[in-house]
């Protein structure tokens, strides 16, 4: 279920990107700092019939923009990805799903310091699984939320329009 106030977020998610909109990437659930993705295999299959490593990596790498827009305001705050790796366990032969969720305490902490430095530094471990549920890849990786200063809205709004 996606509440409707991440609506615009979900849709972003899915196609705001030309890369991840080619994928068939769908936002699955969004409310409050949780998110469920989904990579179909359909179209993302690679020469020997398995899901295709980028699109395992991109579900891997997406994920931490979506549970940021579910759990900050993006109007002040974005994020960026740091770094993120993929340990592959076995092949996907299923559509592949991702869920993730950050706790109350642990926005407080990431906003207590975006406020105070301007940026913080947000750590994802995260599962891949097959429509069997057995993890296909793991995943680390490290966001950062940052604070939009005046210049980055001055710069999006001349882009935008």
């Amino acid at each position: 279920m996606i509440l409707e106030k991440y609506k615009a977020l979900a849709d972003y998610v899915e196609s705001g990107i030309e890369g991840i909109r080619r994928t068939g990437l769908k936002v699955l659930a969004l409310r409050d700092r949780y998110v469920k993705l989904l990579m179909p295999l359909q179209g993302n299959i690679n020469h020997v019939g398995i899901m295709y490593a980028g699109s395992l990596f991109t579900i891997g790498e997406v994920v931490g923009g979506a549970i940021f827009g579910a759990s900050f305001n993006m109007g002040q705050y974005y994020p960026l990805v740091k770094e993120v790796y993929i340990r592959f366990r076995r092949p996907a032969l299923t559509d592949i799903t991702l869920e993730a969720e950050l706790g109350e305490g642990q926005v407080a902490l990431i906003l207590d310091e975006m406020e105070a430095k301007g940026k913080a530094d947000f750590t994802l471990d995260l599962e891949l699984r097959d429509a069997n549920q057995e993890v296909v890849s793991t995943v680390q990786g490290i966001w950062q939320g940052r604070k939009m200063t005046p210049e980055l809205l001055a710069l999006l709004s001349r882009a935008s329009g």
